[in-house]
């Protein structure tokens, strides 16, 4: 392996302020459905954005992301992601705030709460969602697997109820306004 000789100055390049983030409240197609309204913040990586073409949404980190996708979610109480699935691992780590993460299995959800610096690892294929369910603002560390973290899986009802709202997804999987 190459050792890189770095300043400071260039490594404030891969810095990422909390102060300075840049992020979007309409990332995903269950952007405007009630209890999913919630703020999306990519530090490294993508991750699995359907709001591909949002400046705000590039990563405040300009590294390319090789085996992980690292972001954060920030919440009203009652808010969070809707059901979906992902091809890769889901790592969830409360910072401010209990969070709610919620699974679907045949007779309906499950769920577990979890403190700030509480983790859990949701496998593949499991359709999962969060929600804030603190006072005031949560925030989210949110690590997602792979060098490709593939596109978000959503529940069959989400989609439906998400074209109602006004957004739906191109073939491709990119956030697009209905007609």
């Amino acid at each position: 392996m190459d050792i890189n000789n770095i300043s400071v100055m260039e490594m404030e390049t891969f810095v990422a302020r909390f102060s300075e983030l840049t992020g979007s409240d309409e990332a995903f197609v269950d952007s405007r459905l009630p209890g999913h309204k919630r703020f999306k913040i990519n530090l490294v990586g993508m991750g699995v954005v359907e709001a591909t073409d949002k400046p705000e949404l590039h990563p405040n980190i300009p590294l390319p992301a090789k085996g992980f996708n690292l972001g954060m979610i920030q919440a009203e109480n009652g808010n969070g992601a809707a059901l979906h699935a992902h091809e890769t691992e889901e790592v969830f780590m409360p910072l401010i705030g209990p969070w709610e993460v919620y699974w679907a299995i045949e007779e309906g959800d499950n769920s577990i709460t979890l403190e700030p610096f509480d983790s859990i690892s949701v496998p593949m294929g499991v359709y999962r969602g969060f929600r804030y369910v603190g006072e005031g603002q949560g925030t989210l560390l949110t690590i997602i697997g792979g060098p490709d973290a593939g596109r978000v899986d959503w529940h069959p009802t989400i989609t439906e109820a998400a074209s109602e709202s006004g957004l739906e997804r191109t073939e491709a999987g990119d956030l697009k306004a209905s007609t």
